[in-house]
């Protein structure tokens, strides 16, 4: 839409940026806020703005020609609705993963230096640590208590609850010791 805009600046591209702006100043009013009261909030503001831009999308893809740029971009908002929407209803979600960018900024740029990882086992394990470490730092865990804490407890703990060990299940009054 971004591009299209660019090229036809007042075209239907321009309105879904437009909506789009809107959903982020709703982000940006919520931050910080709990779990809780970000999803009532955008449940009673974004919501409403996300129906109708639906609305609005499919109405346009039904008389635009299908090789036209626009409607493949609304062809492609389209069909990533459901994942677009989950952040609506879970308070915990961000509206984009721009944390989650943010945070494998440098894995990406050390990319030459893991070729080196021994192996491709290696590899995947170091794949993991970054992940585990990274999604502890998202939950507002301290990564070397996390890792201390799981690691003691892991190898006594039941295989088919490893799920528990995960950073957003562990208490986090275990990790002020």
């Amino acid at each position: 839409f971004f591009e299209i805009d660019k090229v036809q600046p007042e075209s239907f591209a321009g309105d879904v940026l437009q909506a789009i702006a809107n959903l982020y100043a709703i982000e940006k009013q919520i931050k910080g806020k709990s779990p809780d009261e970000r999803v009532q909030i955008r449940q009673a503001r974004a919501g409403p703005i996300l129906t109708s831009l639906k609305q609005q999308l499919r109405q346009t893809l039904s008389r635009v020609p299908k090789k036209l740029p626009l409607a493949k971009a609304i062809h492609y908002a389209l069909t990533r609705w459901d994942a677009l929407l989950r952040y609506v209803d879970d308070g915990h979600i961000e509206i984009d993963n721009n944390p989650i960018e943010r945070e494998i900024r440098p894995i990406a740029l050390g990319r030459k230096n893991y070729l080196f990882a021994g192996s491709d086992a290696g590899g995947e394990r170091a794949a993991m640590m970054y992940s585990l470490i990274n999604t502890a730092k998202l939950n507002d865990i301290e990564p070397e208590a996390y890792l201390c804490q799981v690691l003691s407890t892991i190898s006594e703990h039941p295989v088919n609850r490893v799920d528990e060990l995960l950073p957003w299940n562990i208490n986090s009054e275990s990790n002020d010791d």
